[in-house]
């Protein structure tokens, strides 16, 4: 299967899921994504400013008719146009005249979060443009701002100066209520066609999504309902008419299609939420880096090659530069196979980060994208001694520093 931006026109992301991006550690998902968390970004110091819809309708307990969710929701949902100008260099067989200059436009969703004229939406949606325009449901359109931008999250921030009465704020609910099989909408503007509803159900959660600077977005909610290219960067909607993600990607059964196949993924609200008001604040948001490369331990593993622990991560790798070089973290010397699966040993072992164990990737990224940037963290750890097959248990404290603006630094 393919994983592809939901933008006409954009380049497919990656993969999900690599291990050597998101385990550098640097990535702040709770976001947990596309799904997850109040835990795994950075510390939720600022909020996104109170929307004006009315309290019965922001209630999570309340059940609306997809007909009502529509109509209470979809005034809030633009079109985004994104212009940029693409240069083709000189080719003595393909264009000998160049280099040439072309003007691209792409289409993509978004909405409105508050009076301010503040919009949500992907940041591939945006990246790159030269000019964005946002239309509404009267097809108005206004010339919009890029107030801040996220490619880490796939999150970007607009703001149009359009009056409070054309704006329609829609409410972010608490992605970590959703569940499996709770019914859902996505509303966007799929190959062009404004507002356009489907309605599915959350197939699965907990899924992994890569983002446009190929780190890994943790805890991304999929879906059936049906999204296509241009419904990036649009609301996905709880039965209550609360925005429970925002829709970024779809997997498509091979390169060659490029339309919906009933596997969606959206960013989950509480990412959007903690990011957005860093946007909102600063103009860009700032993840959390451990600067460690770990390989998840499993009992059979640890039997095989006589770990001291059978749960934890290995260290195979410390970033030059980073707070756990920094610490004196050791990265692994020698590679083994073990079933067909290389790892790096010789380096340390975490076994706790401030107390709490350690027994997965997951737990590991959503321990770090936790704190901030400049925070310090205790890890416990099993080193072995030169030259000897026994282990020291101690602690070491690692101050963390910024996410670089990709895995490669």
């Amino acid at each position: 299967m393919t994983l592809r931006a939901l933008l006409p026109g954009a380049a497919a992301l990656a993969g999900a899921g690599a291990v050597g991006a998101g385990v550098a550690l640097g990535v702040a998902f709770g976001v947990g994504g596309l799904g997850t968390a109040k835990t795994i970004e950075t510390v939720r110091d600022v909020s996104v400013p109170a929307s004006s819809v009315s309290d019965t309708f922001a209630n999570p307990s309340r059940l609306l008719t997809i007909g009502q969710i529509y109509r209470e929701v979809a005034p809030g949902v633009v079109q985004i146009t994104a212009t940029s100008r693409v240069v083709t260099p000189a080719d003595p067989f393909f264009n000998p005249f160049g280099p040439t200059v072309q003007t691209e436009k792409a289409l993509g969703s978004g909405f409105v979060i508050d009076k301010a004229g503040h919009i949500v939406t992907n940041y591939h949606v945006i990246a790159g443009a030269t000019s964005v325009r946002v239309s509404f449901s009267n097809n108005e359109s206004f010339k919009a701002q890029v107030v801040g931008k996220d490619p880490t999250t796939d999150l970007a921030v607009l703001r149009v100066n359009a009056s409070s009465r054309a704006l329609t704020p829609l409410v972010l609910g608490d992605s970590d209520r959703v569940q499996v099989g709770d019914q859902v909408i996505a509303i966007g503007n799929p190959f062009g066609l404004t507002r356009s509803v489907t309605a599915g159900i959350v197939s699965a959660l907990q899924r992994q999504i890569t983002s446009p600077n190929q780190y890994t977005i943790d805890h991304i909610i999929q879906t059936d309902a049906a999204i296509n290219h241009g419904n990036s960067g649009g609301p996905l909607i709880s039965t209550s008419g609360q925005v429970i993600g925002v829709n970024a990607q779809i997997d498509t059964a091979s390169t060659a299609e490029q339309n919906n196949a009933g596997i969606g993924f959206a960013i989950p609200s509480n990412t959007v939420e903690t990011v957005v008001g860093q946007l909102l604040k600063t103009g860009h948001a700032e993840h959390p880096f451990l600067g460690v490369e770990p390989q998840t331990i499993t009992p059979v593993l640890a039997r095989i090659l006589h770990l001291p622990t059978v749960g934890g991560m290995l260290v195979e790798k410390v970033e030059p530069g980073s707070g756990a070089e920094k610490a004196g973290l050791r990265g692994g010397t020698t590679q083994v196979t073990v079933s067909g699966e290389s790892y790096t040993l010789g380096g340390d072992i975490i076994v706790k980060i401030d107390g709490a164990p350690v027994s997965s990737l997951a737990t590991l990224r959503d321990l770090v994208a936790a704190r901030k940037p400049g925070d310090t963290m205790t890890l416990t750890i099993y080193r072995s001694s030169t030259g000897s097959s026994s282990w020291k248990l101690m602690d070491v404290n690692v101050k963390l520093g910024r996410q670089p603006s990709s895995p490669s630094g």
